[in-house]
Protein backbone atom coordinates (compact mmCIF):
# COMPACT_ATOMS: atom_id res chain seq x y z
CA UNK A 1 0.00 0.00 0.00
CA UNK A 2 3.32 2.45 0.54
CA UNK A 3 4.91 1.71 -2.04
CA UNK A 4 7.84 -1.31 -2.18
CA UNK A 5 9.31 -1.86 1.43
CA UNK A 6 12.42 -4.50 1.01
CA UNK A 7 15.38 -4.96 3.21
CA UNK A 8 17.72 -3.46 0.50
CA UNK A 9 18.79 -0.25 1.40
CA UNK A 10 18.32 0.85 -2.38
CA UNK A 11 14.95 0.98 -1.10
CA UNK A 12 15.59 3.40 1.44
CA UNK A 13 16.87 6.89 -0.76
CA UNK A 14 18.53 9.55 1.69
CA UNK A 15 22.31 9.78 2.86
CA UNK A 16 23.15 10.29 6.42
CA UNK A 17 24.82 13.87 6.58
CA UNK A 18 28.17 14.09 8.04
CA UNK A 19 27.48 13.93 12.11
CA UNK A 20 28.18 16.64 14.22
CA UNK A 21 30.03 15.42 17.01
CA UNK A 22 28.44 14.98 20.38
CA UNK A 23 29.54 16.20 23.60
CA UNK A 24 32.00 13.32 25.07
CA UNK A 25 29.73 13.12 28.12
CA UNK A 26 26.53 12.24 26.27
CA UNK A 27 27.06 9.87 23.73
CA UNK A 28 23.37 9.85 21.72
CA UNK A 29 22.95 7.95 18.66
CA UNK A 30 24.86 7.34 15.46
CA UNK A 31 24.82 6.11 12.30
CA UNK A 32 27.31 3.33 10.97
CA UNK A 33 29.12 4.26 7.78
CA UNK A 34 27.80 2.64 4.71
CA UNK A 35 27.72 2.81 0.89
CA UNK A 36 26.16 5.35 -0.74
CA UNK A 37 22.48 4.06 -1.28
CA UNK A 38 21.12 4.71 -4.96
CA UNK A 39 18.52 7.04 -5.13
CA UNK A 40 14.63 5.50 -4.14
CA UNK A 41 11.98 5.34 -6.48
CA UNK A 42 8.96 7.04 -4.91
CA UNK A 43 6.09 5.40 -4.34
CA UNK A 44 3.70 5.87 -6.57
CA UNK A 45 0.86 8.75 -6.25
CA UNK A 46 -2.44 8.59 -6.13
CA UNK A 47 -5.09 10.40 -7.76
CA UNK A 48 -5.30 13.26 -4.52
CA UNK A 49 -2.62 15.36 -3.71
CA UNK A 50 -0.83 14.67 -0.32
CA UNK A 51 -0.08 17.40 2.12
CA UNK A 52 3.53 18.27 2.51
CA UNK A 53 5.16 17.14 5.58
CA UNK A 54 6.69 19.61 7.40
CA UNK A 55 10.85 18.78 8.44
CA UNK A 56 11.32 16.82 11.19
CA UNK A 57 11.80 18.64 14.50
CA UNK A 58 13.70 18.44 17.87
CA UNK A 59 11.26 16.81 20.29
CA UNK A 60 8.72 18.45 22.74
CA UNK A 61 9.07 17.65 25.97
CA UNK A 62 10.29 20.05 28.01
CA UNK A 63 12.47 17.82 30.23
CA UNK A 64 14.39 16.10 27.99
CA UNK A 65 17.73 16.85 25.81
CA UNK A 66 19.25 15.10 22.80
CA UNK A 67 22.46 15.91 21.37
CA UNK A 68 22.65 17.03 17.35
CA UNK A 69 23.75 13.80 16.76
CA UNK A 70 20.12 12.82 17.42
CA UNK A 71 18.75 15.63 15.66
CA UNK A 72 21.12 14.57 12.83
CA UNK A 73 20.39 11.05 12.86
CA UNK A 74 16.38 11.78 12.93
CA UNK A 75 16.82 14.05 9.86
CA UNK A 76 18.39 11.09 8.08
CA UNK A 77 15.56 9.05 9.35
CA UNK A 78 12.79 10.97 8.50
CA UNK A 79 13.80 11.95 4.85
CA UNK A 80 14.20 8.15 4.18
CA UNK A 81 10.85 7.60 5.37
CA UNK A 82 9.03 10.11 3.03
CA UNK A 83 11.09 8.84 0.23
CA UNK A 84 9.39 5.05 1.25
CA UNK A 85 5.82 5.78 2.04
CA UNK A 86 2.66 6.98 0.14
CA UNK A 87 1.53 10.21 1.94
CA UNK A 88 -2.13 10.03 -0.07
CA UNK A 89 -2.73 6.28 0.50
CA UNK A 90 -1.07 7.08 4.24
CA UNK A 91 -3.78 9.70 5.27
CA UNK A 92 -6.46 7.18 4.06
CA UNK A 93 -5.92 5.22 6.79
CA UNK A 94 -7.03 6.25 10.69
CA UNK A 95 -4.61 7.05 13.21
CA UNK A 96 -3.89 4.96 15.11
CA UNK A 97 -3.30 2.22 12.40
CA UNK A 98 -1.22 5.21 10.34
CA UNK A 99 1.08 5.61 13.64
CA UNK A 100 1.45 1.63 13.71
CA UNK A 101 2.56 1.89 9.76
CA UNK A 102 5.29 4.62 10.30
CA UNK A 103 6.44 2.82 13.32
CA UNK A 104 7.34 -0.17 11.07
CA UNK A 105 8.64 0.92 8.37
CA UNK A 106 10.84 3.58 10.52
CA UNK A 107 12.40 0.69 12.92
CA UNK A 108 13.11 -0.91 9.29
CA UNK A 109 15.19 2.02 8.20
CA UNK A 110 17.01 1.81 11.00
CA UNK A 111 17.93 -1.93 11.23
CA UNK A 112 18.99 -1.24 7.46
CA UNK A 113 20.67 1.93 8.28
CA UNK A 114 22.59 0.06 11.23
CA UNK A 115 21.48 2.64 13.73
CA UNK A 116 23.05 2.42 17.12
CA UNK A 117 20.62 3.59 19.75
CA UNK A 118 19.02 3.13 23.14
CA UNK A 119 15.81 1.50 23.07
CA UNK A 120 14.58 4.78 25.43
CA UNK A 121 16.14 7.07 22.33
CA UNK A 122 14.32 4.76 19.61
CA UNK A 123 11.20 4.58 21.37
CA UNK A 124 11.42 8.86 21.35
CA UNK A 125 12.84 8.65 17.83
CA UNK A 126 9.76 6.70 16.94
CA UNK A 127 6.98 9.23 18.49
CA UNK A 128 8.68 12.21 17.43
CA UNK A 129 8.57 11.10 13.63
CA UNK A 130 5.43 9.77 14.15
CA UNK A 131 3.87 13.63 15.56
CA UNK A 132 6.28 14.92 12.65
CA UNK A 133 3.68 12.76 10.24
CA UNK A 134 0.35 13.37 11.79
CA UNK A 135 0.36 15.57 14.32
CA UNK A 136 1.67 19.26 15.31
CA UNK A 137 5.14 17.63 15.35
CA UNK A 138 7.02 19.08 18.90
CA UNK A 139 3.92 20.64 19.81
CA UNK A 140 2.43 17.17 19.69
CA UNK A 141 3.00 16.11 23.94
CA UNK A 142 2.71 20.00 25.36
CA UNK A 143 -0.67 19.46 23.76
CA UNK A 144 -1.29 16.34 25.56
CA UNK A 145 -0.97 17.60 28.81
CA UNK A 146 -4.01 19.17 30.79
CA UNK A 147 -1.95 21.18 32.96
CA UNK A 148 -0.74 23.31 31.06
CA UNK A 149 -3.00 26.38 30.33
CA UNK A 150 -0.68 28.48 27.38
CA UNK A 151 2.09 27.72 24.98
CA UNK A 152 3.73 30.36 23.16
CA UNK A 153 6.11 29.49 20.51
CA UNK A 154 8.42 32.67 19.71
CA UNK A 155 9.79 31.20 16.84
CA UNK A 156 11.52 28.21 15.96
CA UNK A 157 13.97 28.11 19.33
CA UNK A 158 11.76 29.50 22.11
CA UNK A 159 8.76 27.90 23.34
CA UNK A 160 7.12 28.87 26.75
CA UNK A 161 4.24 26.97 28.76
CA UNK A 162 2.07 28.50 31.32
CA UNK A 163 1.45 26.11 34.02
CA UNK A 164 -0.40 26.86 37.57
CA UNK A 165 -0.72 30.60 35.74
CA UNK A 166 3.12 30.65 36.18
CA UNK A 167 5.42 30.92 33.14
CA UNK A 168 8.27 28.10 32.50
CA UNK A 169 10.52 27.86 29.24
CA UNK A 170 10.86 24.64 27.85
CA UNK A 171 12.83 22.54 25.97
CA UNK A 172 11.12 23.10 22.37
CA UNK A 173 12.47 24.08 19.78
CA UNK A 174 11.34 23.35 16.11
CA UNK A 175 13.99 22.18 13.43
CA UNK A 176 13.35 25.78 11.65
CA UNK A 177 11.24 28.51 11.15
CA UNK A 178 9.94 26.90 7.85
CA UNK A 179 8.67 23.55 9.84
CA UNK A 180 7.04 26.26 12.26
CA UNK A 181 5.21 28.39 9.58
CA UNK A 182 4.16 24.35 7.74
CA UNK A 183 2.78 23.42 11.47
CA UNK A 184 0.93 26.84 11.79
CA UNK A 185 -0.62 26.41 8.35
CA UNK A 186 -1.90 22.96 9.00
CA UNK A 187 -3.50 23.87 12.02
CA UNK A 188 -5.24 27.27 10.47
CA UNK A 189 -6.25 25.29 7.15
CA UNK A 190 -8.43 22.26 9.87
CA UNK A 191 -11.20 25.33 9.74
CA UNK A 192 -10.53 26.68 6.61
CA UNK A 193 -8.26 29.88 6.97
CA UNK A 194 -5.24 30.34 6.21
CA UNK A 195 -1.87 32.15 7.11
CA UNK A 196 1.13 33.66 4.74
CA UNK A 197 2.74 36.75 3.60
CA UNK A 198 -0.55 37.89 2.58
CA UNK A 199 -2.33 37.10 5.13
CA UNK A 200 0.12 37.27 8.17
CA UNK A 201 -2.32 37.31 11.11
CA UNK A 202 -4.95 34.66 11.74
CA UNK A 203 -7.13 33.24 14.58
CA UNK A 204 -8.37 29.92 14.77
CA UNK A 205 -8.84 26.76 16.98
CA UNK A 206 -7.85 23.38 17.19
CA UNK A 207 -10.46 20.61 17.35
CA UNK A 208 -10.60 19.80 20.86
CA UNK A 209 -11.66 23.74 20.91
CA UNK A 210 -8.50 25.48 22.11
CA UNK A 211 -7.90 28.87 20.52
CA UNK A 212 -5.01 29.42 18.38
CA UNK A 213 -3.31 32.77 17.07
CA UNK A 214 -0.44 33.11 14.48
CA UNK A 215 1.01 36.35 13.58
CA UNK A 216 3.58 35.55 11.31
CA UNK A 217 6.73 37.47 9.29
CA UNK A 218 7.16 39.87 7.78
CA UNK A 219 5.18 41.08 10.82
CA UNK A 220 6.64 38.68 13.67
CA UNK A 221 10.40 39.47 13.11
CA UNK A 222 12.38 36.46 14.59
CA UNK A 223 10.01 33.80 13.24
CA UNK A 224 6.11 33.15 12.94
CA UNK A 225 4.53 33.34 17.02
CA UNK A 226 2.34 30.51 17.66
CA UNK A 227 -0.15 31.13 20.69
CA UNK A 228 -2.33 28.57 22.31
CA UNK A 229 -4.97 29.14 24.69
CA UNK A 230 -5.69 25.67 25.98
CA UNK A 231 -9.16 23.91 27.23
CA UNK A 232 -9.18 21.07 29.66
CA UNK A 233 -10.76 17.83 28.10
CA UNK A 234 -13.25 17.33 30.60
CA UNK A 235 -15.45 20.70 30.81
CA UNK A 236 -14.83 22.53 34.35
CA UNK A 237 -18.36 23.03 36.51
CA UNK A 238 -19.07 25.09 39.32
CA UNK A 239 -18.26 22.68 41.95
CA UNK A 240 -14.48 22.39 40.17
CA UNK A 241 -13.98 26.05 40.76
CA UNK A 242 -14.95 25.43 44.49
CA UNK A 243 -12.06 22.82 44.80
CA UNK A 244 -9.68 25.16 43.15
CA UNK A 245 -10.55 28.09 45.40
CA UNK A 246 -11.91 30.64 42.68
CA UNK A 247 -15.40 30.29 44.54
CA UNK A 248 -16.91 29.78 48.21
CA UNK A 249 -19.85 26.89 48.01
CA UNK A 250 -22.47 29.82 48.93
CA UNK A 251 -20.63 31.84 46.35
CA UNK A 252 -21.15 28.86 43.53
CA UNK A 253 -24.99 28.73 44.69
CA UNK A 254 -25.10 32.08 44.19
CA UNK A 255 -23.98 31.67 40.80
CA UNK A 256 -26.15 28.67 40.18
CA UNK A 257 -29.02 30.67 40.87
CA UNK A 258 -27.81 33.70 38.43
CA UNK A 259 -27.63 31.35 35.62
CA UNK A 260 -30.78 29.71 36.09
CA UNK A 261 -33.29 32.57 36.75
CA UNK A 262 -32.05 34.37 33.32
CA UNK A 263 -30.03 37.54 34.68
CA UNK A 264 -28.27 38.94 32.08
CA UNK A 265 -24.72 38.41 32.79
CA UNK A 266 -21.59 40.43 31.92
CA UNK A 267 -18.29 38.75 32.65
CA UNK A 268 -15.22 41.03 33.20
CA UNK A 269 -12.00 40.47 33.79
CA UNK A 270 -8.03 40.94 31.81
CA UNK A 271 -6.16 38.35 29.80
CA UNK A 272 -5.94 34.72 30.94
CA UNK A 273 -8.29 35.52 33.80
CA UNK A 274 -10.76 32.45 33.47
CA UNK A 275 -13.34 34.59 31.58
CA UNK A 276 -14.59 31.64 29.25
CA UNK A 277 -13.89 29.15 31.54
CA UNK A 278 -16.63 31.13 33.82
CA UNK A 279 -18.95 31.64 31.05
CA UNK A 280 -18.80 27.89 30.29
CA UNK A 281 -19.54 26.70 33.87
CA UNK A 282 -22.15 29.44 34.42
CA UNK A 283 -24.31 27.84 31.73
CA UNK A 284 -24.33 24.84 33.89
CA UNK A 285 -28.00 25.46 35.53
CA UNK A 286 -29.91 26.59 32.32
CA UNK A 287 -32.55 24.55 31.59
CA UNK A 288 -32.13 21.71 28.72
CA UNK A 289 -35.06 23.27 26.99
CA UNK A 290 -33.89 26.42 26.47
CA UNK A 291 -32.23 27.63 22.40
CA UNK A 292 -29.15 28.53 22.69
CA UNK A 293 -27.35 30.94 20.45
CA UNK A 294 -23.35 31.57 20.69
CA UNK A 295 -21.29 33.73 18.95
CA UNK A 296 -17.24 33.82 18.53
CA UNK A 297 -14.77 34.98 16.69
CA UNK A 298 -13.12 31.35 17.09
CA UNK A 299 -15.36 28.82 18.46
CA UNK A 300 -13.90 28.14 22.09
CA UNK A 301 -17.63 27.58 24.24
CA UNK A 302 -18.83 23.87 25.23
CA UNK A 303 -22.03 24.08 25.84
CA UNK A 304 -23.70 20.93 27.06
CA UNK A 305 -27.54 21.97 26.10
CA UNK A 306 -28.73 20.20 23.18
CA UNK A 307 -30.67 22.82 21.65
CA UNK A 308 -27.43 24.92 21.26
CA UNK A 309 -26.64 26.74 17.60
CA UNK A 310 -22.83 27.92 17.30
CA UNK A 311 -22.04 30.32 15.08
CA UNK A 312 -18.53 31.95 13.99
CA UNK A 313 -17.04 34.77 12.69
CA UNK A 314 -15.21 34.65 9.45
CA UNK A 315 -12.49 37.13 8.45
CA UNK A 316 -12.08 38.63 4.47
CA UNK A 317 -10.66 36.21 2.02
CA UNK A 318 -7.91 37.33 -0.89
CA UNK A 319 -10.39 40.22 -2.28
CA UNK A 320 -11.05 41.44 1.27
CA UNK A 321 -14.48 40.62 0.20
CA UNK A 322 -17.06 38.44 2.31
CA UNK A 323 -16.31 39.11 6.13
CA UNK A 324 -18.91 38.08 8.76
CA UNK A 325 -18.39 40.49 11.51
CA UNK A 326 -19.28 40.12 15.31
CA UNK A 327 -22.00 42.62 14.88
CA UNK A 328 -23.23 40.72 11.68
CA UNK A 329 -23.67 37.58 13.67
CA UNK A 330 -25.46 38.80 16.83
CA UNK A 331 -28.16 40.95 14.67
CA UNK A 332 -28.82 37.74 12.99
CA UNK A 333 -29.67 35.79 15.95
CA UNK A 334 -32.80 38.13 16.36
CA UNK A 335 -34.27 36.39 13.40
CA UNK A 336 -33.15 33.06 14.85
CA UNK A 337 -35.65 32.49 17.78
CA UNK A 338 -33.15 32.37 20.48
CA UNK A 339 -34.40 32.53 24.65
CA UNK A 340 -30.46 32.75 25.22
CA UNK A 341 -27.82 34.75 23.36
CA UNK A 342 -24.28 34.14 24.17
CA UNK A 343 -21.46 36.25 22.49
CA UNK A 344 -17.63 34.56 23.44
CA UNK A 345 -16.02 37.71 23.58
CA UNK A 346 -17.27 41.86 22.88
CA UNK A 347 -15.26 43.56 21.81
CA UNK A 348 -16.49 46.39 19.47
CA UNK A 349 -20.25 48.04 18.39
CA UNK A 350 -21.95 44.63 18.83
CA UNK A 351 -22.22 45.69 22.34
CA UNK A 352 -24.94 47.63 21.31
CA UNK A 353 -26.71 44.34 19.39
CA UNK A 354 -26.11 42.76 22.20
CA UNK A 355 -28.21 45.33 24.92
CA UNK A 356 -30.66 45.83 22.30
CA UNK A 357 -31.28 41.43 21.93
CA UNK A 358 -31.30 41.52 26.57
CA UNK A 359 -33.54 44.42 26.72
CA UNK A 360 -35.97 42.83 23.82
CA UNK A 361 -37.04 39.47 25.70
CA UNK A 362 -33.85 37.22 25.32
CA UNK A 363 -33.25 37.56 29.25
CA UNK A 364 -29.96 35.30 30.69
CA UNK A 365 -27.98 36.22 27.26
CA UNK A 366 -24.16 36.56 28.65
CA UNK A 367 -20.71 38.26 27.41
CA UNK A 368 -17.69 38.51 28.47
CA UNK A 369 -15.58 41.35 28.14
CA UNK A 370 -11.69 42.62 28.95
CA UNK A 371 -11.87 45.18 31.65
CA UNK A 372 -10.60 45.13 35.34
CA UNK A 373 -13.14 46.04 37.61
CA UNK A 374 -17.07 46.11 37.55
CA UNK A 375 -16.76 49.84 37.29
CA UNK A 376 -14.69 49.87 34.27
CA UNK A 377 -16.64 47.23 32.37
CA UNK A 378 -19.56 49.69 32.36
CA UNK A 379 -17.05 52.26 30.77
CA UNK A 380 -15.87 50.15 28.55
CA UNK A 381 -19.33 49.43 27.33
CA UNK A 382 -20.08 52.68 26.54
CA UNK A 383 -17.03 53.10 24.71
CA UNK A 384 -17.72 50.22 22.36
CA UNK A 385 -21.11 51.47 21.71
CA UNK A 386 -19.49 55.04 20.51
CA UNK A 387 -17.40 52.91 18.39
CA UNK A 388 -20.49 52.28 16.60
CA UNK A 389 -20.80 55.47 15.53
CA UNK A 390 -23.72 55.79 17.15
CA UNK A 391 -25.21 59.31 17.75
CA UNK A 392 -26.41 59.02 21.43
CA UNK A 393 -25.90 60.72 24.31
CA UNK A 394 -23.83 59.43 27.17
CA UNK A 395 -26.55 59.43 29.27
CA UNK A 396 -29.03 57.30 27.10
CA UNK A 397 -25.96 54.74 26.43
CA UNK A 398 -26.39 54.43 30.58
CA UNK A 399 -29.72 54.02 30.53
CA UNK A 400 -29.40 51.00 27.92
CA UNK A 401 -26.71 49.25 29.92
CA UNK A 402 -28.78 49.32 33.40
CA UNK A 403 -31.78 48.31 31.37
CA UNK A 404 -30.06 45.60 30.00
CA UNK A 405 -27.38 44.31 32.51
CA UNK A 406 -28.16 42.67 35.71
CA UNK A 407 -24.92 40.94 37.12
CA UNK A 408 -21.37 42.00 36.64
CA UNK A 409 -18.92 39.00 37.79
CA UNK A 410 -15.43 39.89 37.86
CA UNK A 411 -12.69 36.85 37.03
CA UNK A 412 -8.97 38.43 38.00
CA UNK A 413 -5.69 36.15 37.88
CA UNK A 414 -3.87 37.30 41.01
CA UNK A 415 -0.13 37.82 41.40
CA UNK A 416 0.40 33.78 43.25
CA UNK A 417 -1.30 32.64 39.41
CA UNK A 418 -4.55 31.65 41.31
CA UNK A 419 -7.58 32.85 39.56
CA UNK A 420 -10.61 34.13 41.33
CA UNK A 421 -14.30 35.63 41.04
CA UNK A 422 -13.18 38.68 42.72
CA UNK A 423 -16.90 40.84 42.37
CA UNK A 424 -20.02 39.09 42.01
CA UNK A 425 -21.57 42.57 41.58
CA UNK A 426 -25.53 44.38 40.92
CA UNK A 427 -26.32 46.87 38.37
CA UNK A 428 -28.48 48.57 40.20
CA UNK A 429 -29.84 52.16 38.51
CA UNK A 430 -28.86 55.48 38.03
CA UNK A 431 -27.94 58.61 40.25
CA UNK A 432 -28.32 61.63 38.16
CA UNK A 433 -25.89 60.91 35.10
CA UNK A 434 -23.90 57.73 37.14
CA UNK A 435 -24.30 54.15 36.94
CA UNK A 436 -25.08 52.41 40.46
CA UNK A 437 -23.42 49.53 41.41
CA UNK A 438 -24.17 47.15 44.57
CA UNK A 439 -21.42 44.25 45.57
CA UNK A 440 -23.18 40.97 46.81
CA UNK A 441 -20.08 39.12 47.37
CA UNK A 442 -16.21 40.31 47.23
CA UNK A 443 -13.01 38.63 47.51
CA UNK A 444 -10.13 40.43 49.83
CA UNK A 445 -6.57 39.35 50.47
CA UNK A 446 -5.85 39.13 54.46
CA UNK A 447 -2.15 38.07 53.90
CA UNK A 448 0.22 35.58 52.26
CA UNK A 449 1.87 32.02 52.85
CA UNK A 450 5.19 31.40 53.13
CA UNK A 451 5.49 29.71 49.61
CA UNK A 452 3.92 33.06 48.57
CA UNK A 453 0.55 32.03 47.59
CA UNK A 454 -2.20 34.77 48.88
CA UNK A 455 -4.87 33.75 51.33
CA UNK A 456 -7.67 35.52 51.28
CA UNK A 457 -11.60 35.40 51.85
CA UNK A 458 -14.92 36.12 50.13
CA UNK A 459 -17.67 37.22 51.91
CA UNK A 460 -20.93 38.78 51.36
CA UNK A 461 -21.24 42.54 51.66
CA UNK A 462 -24.39 42.54 53.97
CA UNK A 463 -27.17 42.79 50.83
CA UNK A 464 -30.02 40.35 52.18
CA UNK A 465 -32.83 41.05 49.04
CA UNK A 466 -30.66 41.52 45.77
CA UNK A 467 -32.22 43.28 43.31
CA UNK A 468 -33.22 39.56 41.10
CA UNK A 469 -35.25 39.15 44.39
CA UNK A 470 -37.98 38.68 42.33
CA UNK A 471 -36.86 36.41 39.21
CA UNK A 472 -35.41 34.14 42.15
CA UNK A 473 -39.49 34.40 43.34
CA UNK A 474 -40.89 33.19 40.08
CA UNK A 475 -38.29 30.47 39.60
CA UNK A 476 -38.72 29.29 43.55
CA UNK A 477 -34.87 29.82 44.53
CA UNK A 478 -35.50 32.45 46.90
CA UNK A 479 -34.61 30.09 50.26
CA UNK A 480 -31.82 29.08 48.21
CA UNK A 481 -30.88 32.58 47.70
CA UNK A 482 -31.63 33.92 51.17
CA UNK A 483 -29.34 31.03 52.39
CA UNK A 484 -26.13 31.60 50.11
CA UNK A 485 -25.72 35.41 51.26
CA UNK A 486 -26.34 34.38 55.00
CA UNK A 487 -23.43 31.86 54.87
CA UNK A 488 -21.49 34.16 53.25
CA UNK A 489 -21.56 36.85 55.80
CA UNK A 490 -18.38 37.37 57.94
CA UNK A 491 -18.34 38.41 61.21
CA UNK A 492 -16.50 40.39 63.04
CA UNK A 493 -14.67 39.78 66.65
CA UNK A 494 -18.22 40.63 68.43
CA UNK A 495 -19.92 38.27 66.52
CA UNK A 496 -21.49 41.27 64.04
CA UNK A 497 -21.83 41.05 60.23
CA UNK A 498 -19.18 43.03 58.53
CA UNK A 499 -21.32 44.29 55.90
CA UNK A 500 -20.82 47.53 53.46
CA UNK A 501 -23.69 48.64 51.40
CA UNK A 502 -23.47 50.66 48.02
CA UNK A 503 -25.86 52.79 46.79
Amino acid sequence: MFGKRTNDPSNLAGTAPKPVAAPASAPAAKVADAPKPAAAPKAQAAPAKAKPVPAPAPEASSSRSHSEEYYDVKTTVFNALIDTIDLTQLSKLDVSAAREEIRDIVSEIIQIKNVVMSIAEQEELLEDICNDVLGYGPLEPLLARDDIADIMVNGASTTYIEVDGKMQTTGVRFADNIQLMNICQRIVSQVGRRVDESSPICDARLPDGSRVNVIAPPLAIDGAALTIRKFKKDRLKLEQLVKFGSITPAGKTLLEIIGRVRCNVLISGGTGSGKTTLLNCLTGPIDHEERIITCEDSAELQLQQPHTVRLETRPPNLEGEGEITMRDLVKNCLRMRPERIIVGEVRGPEAFDLLQAMNTGHDGSMGTLHSNSPREAISRLESMIMMGGFALPVTTIREMIVGSIDVILQASRLRDGSRKITHITEVMGMEGDVVTLQNLLVYEITGEDENGKLIGRHRSTGISRPRFWERAQYYGETNRLAEALAQSEVMDEHGNPMGEHHG
